[in-house]
């Protein structure tokens, strides 16, 4: 039995190609998962930079969120049993969801929200698992007081619309998002954002309503950009979560005046160096899915494309490329 995929062109790596495969085995702890839907994050476009730059030596295939049937179980796997339906990030270190058969440890799993399409399903897992563990693991923000603020920088893209509700369900910090079009600013109110304020001068807007500093900052977009606003903003002892790898060296000065705390969220470190919590991401994805089912979060779906093909998964690259995303681009087939 073989397996169809999109992946990325190892002749031309700026090109995708359909490809045909064998079927994966899947390991002991794995499951095999019929692909349903995909959706497209920023680190798709990051990884196929990369190996634009680095060159290919075989066909890769790339997607980091996805939803799907259970189709065979590994001899260890004992929450799930085939017919599942699933949600998943996967592994960044695997072959990706860009295909019709995908081999996923069952530790990083969520069982699919009841009330969700797959298309719906599949917008959630990498933005979910990445808001939840930047906000309650790393920031802890649930450990705020109704006096605090956090300041999200990036509010109506994948993460921040989920990081927006997450915050407003499990913590009484004030909630300050940043969008800079009336759709997007529409958005991040919609998802319960208490103020929602212009990223473009971002000390100015929020000293006209009182503000001078933030205790959290959360930043989804841009470090290097917004890095010397974030040093200036942040309350002395605050603390800091960024998702996006800096291309220039930071300058700790103002962090080390006051006593600041910086965190890194890299949501596949889990599955990556196989952590004695890894199954924690599959937990998470679960209470997700009740809080979905529960009608207390959305789908962050803004986009649906149909079918697995080269043309619909340029098309979504596109969109993640342009920066100017509200939510997720999904592809069903």
């Amino acid at each position: 039995m073989t397996m169809r995929a999109v992946a990325v062109n190892p002749q031309h790596p700026e090109q995708f190609i359909e490809i045909e495969q064998e079927k994966p085995t899947p390991g002991e702890y794995d499951l095999l998962v019929e692909v349903k839907a995909v959706s497209v994050n920023p680190v798709d476009t990051k990884v196929h930079k990369g190996v634009q730059k680095s060159g290919l030596q075989q066909p890769r295939i790339l997607g980091w969120d996805a939803s799907g049937v259970v189709v065979e179980t590994g001899s260890k796997v004992t929450d799930f049993k085939v017919g599942d339906e699933v949600y998943y990030a996967g592994d960044i270190t695997r072959p990706g969801s860009n295909s019709t058969l995908q081999r996923v440890d069952a530790r990083i799993v969520g069982h699919k929200p009841k009330s969700l399409d797959f298309g719906a399903a599949a917008a959630i897992p990498l933005t979910a698992l990445t808001a939840w563990e930047g906000l309650f693991e790393r920031l802890r923000i649930a450990d705020a007081s109704e006096t605090q603020t956090l300041l999200i920088i990036g509010g109506a893209g994948g993460v921040g619309s989920l990081a927006i509700p997450f915050t407003k369900l499990h913590s009484k910090v004030k909630v300050i998002a940043t969008a800079s079009r009336p759709d997007s600013v529409q958005w991040c109110k919609d998802r319960g954002a208490d103020l929602v304020i212009n990223y473009k001068n971002m000390p100015e807007e929020l000293a006209q309503h009182g503000i001078q500093q933030v205790d959290y900052i959360f930043c989804l977009n841009d470090t290097d950009g917004h890095w010397d606003t974030i040093g200036k903003l942040i309350a002395p002892q605050g603390q800091i979560c960024t998702i996006v790898e800096n291309a220039h060296p930071l300058d700790m000065e103002q962090l080390k005046l006051k006593s600041a705390a910086l965190h890194w969220e890299f949501m596949f470190t889990r599955s990556m160096y196989s952590t004695p919590d890894m199954a924690r991401q599959g937990e998470i994805l679960d209470e997700v899915a009740r809080l979905l089912d529960a009608g207390k979060l959305t789908t962050t779906l803004n986009e649906t494309l149909q079918g697995l093909s080269v043309d619909s998964l340029r098309q979504a690259h596109e969109k993640v490329l342009e920066g100017h995303m509200r939510g997720k681009a999904v592809i069903v087939y």
